[in-house]
């Protein structure tokens, strides 16, 4: 059993067995309710668990989840405006400006005028960006594996796919 922190909530994790072999508590009682078929929930939930595990692996570079999202795409060559960053990680454009201010004090982003519009600020990484970058991912993949350890590399693999096609299409 493991200790996972909600906020200033605590949650004991336990492994549970769909089939019965592990179940633990409030949790175990209430795996068999018909919400555990709600792709909604199963989501919501492992996204919860994981951000838990994910903050935790990037605490030592001073990183959360969404500035390391935003770092990610910084990181990207793909020079990601302000507007498509909160478009695409679907957080209000102040919550970016916010994250963006935060990194780039720090010195691991710098905002460019866009090459299309002048008036749109461009996102990119610091030499120091990408090398926090290439640490906190490691850390960050870590975590992963953590959160989806039930889970073999192809069914790892196979989920993956799964989510980029129902939020993408078939173009991914």
């Amino acid at each position: 059993m493991s200790t996972i922190y909600f906020g200033n909530y605590l949650e004991q994790a336990m492994t549970i067995d769909m089939q019965g072999v592990k179940q633990g508590d409030a949790e175990g009682k209430l795996v068999t309710a018909s919400i555990t078929n709600d792709v909604g929930f199963l989501l919501a939930k492992l996204h919860a668990a994981g951000s838990v595990l994910n903050n935790r692996a990037l605490a030592e570079f001073n990183l959360k989840e969404r500035s390391y999202s935003v770092l990610i795409l910084a990181n990207s060559g793909l020079e990601p405006t302000q507007r498509e960053l909160a478009d695409f990680l679907s957080l209000d454009p102040s919550q970016i400006v916010a994250l963006v201010d935060e990194l780039e004090k720090r010195g691991l982003v710098v905002r460019a005028p866009g090459k299309q519009d002048r008036r749109a600020k461009t996102v990119t990484a610091t030499a120091a960006g990408s090398k926090l970058f290439d640490q906190a991912r490691k850390a960050a993949s870590r975590a992963e594996t953590q959160a989806l350890q039930g889970l073999s590399a192809d069914e790892v693999a196979t989920m993956k796919a799964l989510l980029r096609k129902a939020l993408w299409g078939g173009s991914i």
